[in-house]
């Protein structure tokens, strides 16, 4: 069994606690689907000891120069050029593909939001199939070598018409659709959309790919993946 405890948008009173270790020491790694600011990840890294892999969001972007050529909604390269970078304890995976090698899980990630007016790190839909476009040839060496595109995507926005909402900012993009399909993920982790509502749903299948809002926290539990 893989334990993940998955983290977005909002500080929980649960993870940012004195029994942090106690609750969640057990899990392999920790992702990060964004707006939550890299202090509060230091946090988690050095308290359970285990790797944090995350994507920026639409806010908290202090840091986002950092791993940036060029930080603006016009930029279509890459948001993390060197993954090797490592702040706070954690390692932005945005717009890069790793494999964690305890768990032997791969994983890719893609921040920011859907553009919705001039702020920094939003995208349009035509912007986001170019960044996925773009990591094929990566992918396709993770196929030849392990067999499997990719397992878990980790994205801060939502799939269109998956857990999204109507107005811009909260819209999801269609390209994640596209990548679902052909591509075949088990797992799209994102945050973005705030839970309000106990009613509001959480866990979407679409096709092959388990599609979760991992909005506050989220311990995801998987059994095996080959």
């Amino acid at each position: 069994m893989i334990k993940i405890l998955c983290v977005s948008d909002e500080v929980d009173p649960l993870v940012y606690s004195r029994n942090l270790k106690k609750r969640y020491g057990d899990v392999s790694f920790v992702i990060g689907a964004g707006d939550l600011r890299l202090p509060y990840y230091g946090f988690i890294v050095s308290i359970i000891n285990k790797p944090l892999y995350f994507v920026f969001g639409n806010h908290h972007l202090k840091f986002l120069k950092d791993f940036s050529e060029k930080s603006n909604i016009y930029n279509v390269n890459r948001e993390c050029p060197t993954f090797t970078k490592n702040y706070f304890g954690s390692t932005c995976i945005g717009e890069k593909i790793i494999r964690d090698k305890k768990s032997g899980l791969i994983l890719m990630g893609f921040g920011g939001s859907y553009r919705y007016n001039t702020g920094e790190h939003q995208f349009t839909d035509a912007q986001m199939y170019i960044k996925m476009l773009a990591r094929i040839p990566k992918m396709s060496y993770y196929r030849l070598r392990y067999g499997k595109w990719v397992d878990i995507i980790v994205t801060h926005a939502s799939p269109f018409g998956i857990h999204d909402k109507e107005d811009l900012c909260h819209r999801g993009f269609k390209s994640f659709l596209w990548f679902m399909r052909v591509f075949k993920p088990k797992y799209l982790i994102h945050g973005h959309i705030h839970l309000l509502d106990a009613n509001e749903p959480r866990e979407t299948i679409y096709y092959n790919t388990h599609v979760i809002n991992v909005f506050k926290s989220y311990i995801l539990e998987i059994d095996d993946i080959k």
